[in-house]
């Protein structure tokens, strides 16, 4: 289980490192004045006033949802990617070697001939195994074998850490069966999600169904029998604030009681067809979808799951097959659930798809010439100035007893920090991949990396693996494995060089935003219910618990009154974890930042103050806006607030803000002493 600070991109790697700041940093070479727009009062908008002027200068381009620092990044690493893949194509590398295999698959992305010769092609193997079910039975079977291929319908299983025995691997089923973001999209009766909705059942499902060789009139029949099965599954599927409850999102059977959960369902069967070996016991997240499940397959035709079951596969797989499938599933995904107004290059594309298959391949190659061995000291040396502070708040909180406090100090002395780059590489010599299609390259990609989580089943779990790539501009914490993930693409500045950048904005931009961030998840509503060993474990006194859950409902509050359009506001308990983390990197930083020479010496630079620069550096993490589509999708379906909320909302909370831009009471972002939210 991993918690996730920021939309993850395709994104590259730079070493910042715990430089001493340099005066005098020019306006132009500044990695946060140049960005101020002095028309807003920090006090009243500090995320405009920070960044306004950068967004004013960059509007979101036509191919993209929303644009920010990490797409600014992002471009520059998907230049270096693409030298990369352009050199493996031409080296003429021996069949099975990296270069070999990146080459291949980067060649056979740019071949559209190619694509238009096989059109559905790839995928006649599994559209034939499709039209021959007869039985609902044969139904589960085609679901549970076309899963391992990555096309995920009505049964949703992959192998994880027990959350109450973190040391056992365990089969795991969650809920799923749709194709709209989630269960709201299927319900809600606003004008703007009512428009969506219409469109995927009356336009984009029938036109999939036809680019896939059915008829007019057969591929308009298939849709509303894929649309009904959805929407029934819909009504089973938990809202997204409801899959924060770690304990309710636990439920361990026997397979015998997966039997009796389902009767119309042979697990056994099931899990032989998804190569999964010897399971004795299963983990169900929301046994009332798989009910659900069991009822769908006795109460919808054959015909009708047939249809669902193609459209699934297609629509899983349409970015790798020909023209016509590839601009409607754009046109759907990108335009109408999002707002994008034309698709990325191609080459851009099959640069992302490559780096979501076989990441670490590349990253091995990436790092060896753009990441040196000395930026991990750095970055580990960061991680335990931000663990130092965490301590001293821990030690001087006023609402926590002395025997929760000890048990906080043994989780937070066990967090175990990944920087930069994986130890040990991920083994790829059983990937194949050659030139002639695409969506073959995908599919045995796709199926590799299933045996892969298939094969943890009852072996010990491998705590030196990487949930990402070094060149992800992301970074996790994970409750199971109570560790952090900092791939070093997450502390790059574009344009500014490591050495330019001062204290002050990287203890704001790196150590509050990204480490401290991520420390704070194993203290958040949903990460404080593990223990220092990663198992969910009851280890704070009932009292501490009700007084934690007092103070983050004050944070609730203050999410839930917050209008991002019309009158979507955004979800207070959904978001609950990031905001806490948000809140807390914000704190803990600070006082890591207190102990600099920078803040010590208090000298200005450009005019503004270390601890004014702090602040700037850490909006700098959350530079950017998005079109009004993404900020839809995201209120439903993202357990992320807007960017400029997770800046305004924790600083008005933030003493040492108020101090710093000289807030007054009357500025928009004033919050009143009594109301502002510490937890720690």
């Amino acid at each position: 289980m991993f918690t996730i600070k920021k939309i993850a991109l395709l994104v590259g790697v730079a070493v910042l490192g715990l430089c001493a700041y340099q005066l005098p940093i020019s306006l132009g070479n500044d990695p946060v004045y140049k960005d101020i727009d002095p028309t807003v009062k920090p006090g009243d908008d500090f995320f405009a006033y920070a960044n306004g002027g950068w967004i004013k200068r960059n509007p979101i381009p036509a191919a993209y949802s929303s644009w920010g620092i990490g797409n600014v990044v992002g471009e520059e690493i998907r230049d270096r990617l693409k030298k990369i893949n352009e050199d493996a194509m031409n080296a003429n590398a021996p069949v099975g070697s990296n270069t070999q295999k990146i080459g291949d698959f980067y060649y056979s992305g740019l071949d559209t001939l190619a694509l238009e010769r096989e059109g559905v092609n790839p995928l006649q193997a599994q559209l034939t195994l499709i039209d021959q079910a007869r039985t609902a039975a044969d139904i589960v079977h085609v679901a549970a074998y076309l899963s391992t291929y990555g096309t995920r319908s009505f049964i949703s299983a992959g192998v994880g850490q027990d959350a109450k025995n973190s040391s056992k691997m365990i089969v795991q089923l969650r809920q799923g069966g749709l194709s709209l973001p989630n269960r709201d999209y299927y319900f809600k009766t606003d004008a703007r999600t009512s428009k969506i909705r219409n469109d995927f059942q009356t336009n984009h499902l029938p036109t999939m169904l036809k680019l896939s060789g059915w008829d007019g009139q057969k591929a308009a029949k298939g849709a509303e029998s894929v649309y009904k099965i959805e929407k029934f599954l819909a009504d089973s599927n938990r809202r997204l604030e409801d899959m924060r409850d770690p304990y309710r999102n636990y439920n361990k059977m026997t397979v015998a009681k997966l039997n009796e959960l389902t009767p119309g369902i042979n697990w056994s069967t099931v899990f032989k067809d998804m190569e999964l070996k010897a399971v004795d016991s299963v983990i169900v997240g929301q046994p009332e979808y798989y009910r659900a499940v069991n009822t769908a397959l006795k109460t919808f035709t054959i015909d009708d799951w047939k249809a669902y079951m193609r459209w699934k596969l297609i629509s899983s797989n349409a970015a790798y097959l020909n023209k016509a499938l590839d601009e409607e599933n754009f046109r759907f995904t990108g335009t109408v659930l999002a707002g994008r107004k034309e698709q990325l290059p191609r080459w851009k594309r099959v640069l992302d798809t490559e780096n979501g298959i076989m990441g670490e391949l590349l990253g091995q190659l990436f790092v060896k010439e753009y990441f040196p061995l000395a930026a991990k000291k750095r970055y580990a040396d960061m991680v335990e100035a931000m663990r130092i502070a965490y301590r001293e708040h821990i030690e001087k909180l006023d609402w926590m007893s002395a025997a929760t406090k000890q048990k906080a100090l043994t989780k937070l002395n066990a967090i175990q920090p990944k920087v930069g780059y994986p130890d040990k590489w991920k083994d790829f010599s059983t990937l194949q991949t050659d030139r002639k299609s695409y969506a073959g390259n995908v599919l045995r990609a796709r199926h590799w990396a299933y045996l892969i989580n298939a094969n943890k089943l009852g072996k010990p779990v491998d705590h030196t693996e990487w949930g990402m790539t070094p060149q992800t501009y992301n970074a996790s914490y994970s409750p199971s494995n109570n560790e952090i993930t900092l791939p070093a693409a997450q502390f790059i500045i574009p344009g500014v060089k490591d050495a330019d950048v001062d204290d002050a904005v990287v203890y704001g931009y790196a150590a509050a935003s990204t480490i401290g961030h991520e420390i704070t998840h194993g203290f958040d509503d949903q990460g404080r219910q593990f223990d220092a060993k990663g198992n969910l474990k009851a280890w704070w006194t009932p009292q501490d618990s009700a007084k934690f859950t007092a103070r983050a409902q004050m944070l609730v509050n203050q999410f839930n009154n917050c209008v991002v359009l019309d009158s979507l506001h955004v979800n207070g308990k959904a978001t609950l974890g990031e905001n806490i983390a948000d809140l807390g990197g914000i704190a803990i930083g600070i006082t890591a930042f207190k102990k600099t020479a920078q803040y010590k010496e208090g000298k200005t630079i450009n005019g503004l103050t270390p601890m004014q620069r702090y602040f700037l550096g850490y909006a700098l993490g959350w530079l950017g806006h998005a079109r009004n589509e993404s900020l839809a999708n995201q209120i439903l379906t993202d357990v992320h607030s807007p960017g400029f909320l997770r800046v305004n909302v924790p600083f008005s909370d933030t003493p040492e803000f108020y101090e710093a831009f000289k807030i007054k009471k009357g500025d928009k972002m004033w919050v009143d002493a009594d109301k502002r939210v510490k937890i720690w």
